[in-house]
């Protein structure tokens, strides 16, 4: 069966909310607070998201919507291996960790809420399913996020 090109960039668009529908839920239902390198990994789905409603919304949109949108989900499935090599040891990360936004609070509450976030380390799994973790798992769905940006854009 031969998918539409529009039918193939809602499934990636669609593929894309619900990663970060997965995401939001592990951090605010199950409590799990991201580290810096899974904050990354949400902007190149934000980005693909806006990209499919562009293209549904203005047709001809559809081609470069595709490019990019391929170019985000390579950009998430890159962010996707860094994170995992890190959480695996292979490499080293990054040393930051991360801390709430601070917006308008005065220096001793903004202290104070620095010492009460949690310390989330990018080399520690969190939570994973069939012995891989959450950024595993984000590089495997974007790489077949990306395969259906590419067909969208060959068709």
């Amino acid at each position: 069966m031969r998918l539409a090109p529009h039918i193939l960039v809602q499934l990636a668009a669609g593929g894309s909310l619900g990663l970060l529908a997965g995401a939001f839920f592990f951090q605010h239902v199950m409590g799990l607070a991201p580290c810096e390198m899974c904050i990354w990994q949400r902007w190149p789905h934000a980005a693909a998201i806006a990209l499919g409603i562009a293209a549904l919304a203005v047709p001809s949109l559809l081609r470069p919507a595709a490019a990019l949108g391929a170019l985000a989900m390579a950009v998430s499935a890159g962010l996707a291996l860094l994170h995992t090599g890190v959480e695996r040891k292979w490499w080293e990360g990054i040393t930051e960790c991360s801390v709430g936004q601070g917006n308008g609070l005065s220096a001793d509450d903004l202290l104070a809420e620095i010492l009460a976030a949690p310390v989330v380390r990018c080399d520690e799994v969190a939570w994973e399913l069939l012995g891989l973790s959450m950024a595993s798992w984000n590089g495997i769905i974007s790489l077949a996020l990306l395969a259906c940006w590419a067909l969208a854009l060959r068709r």
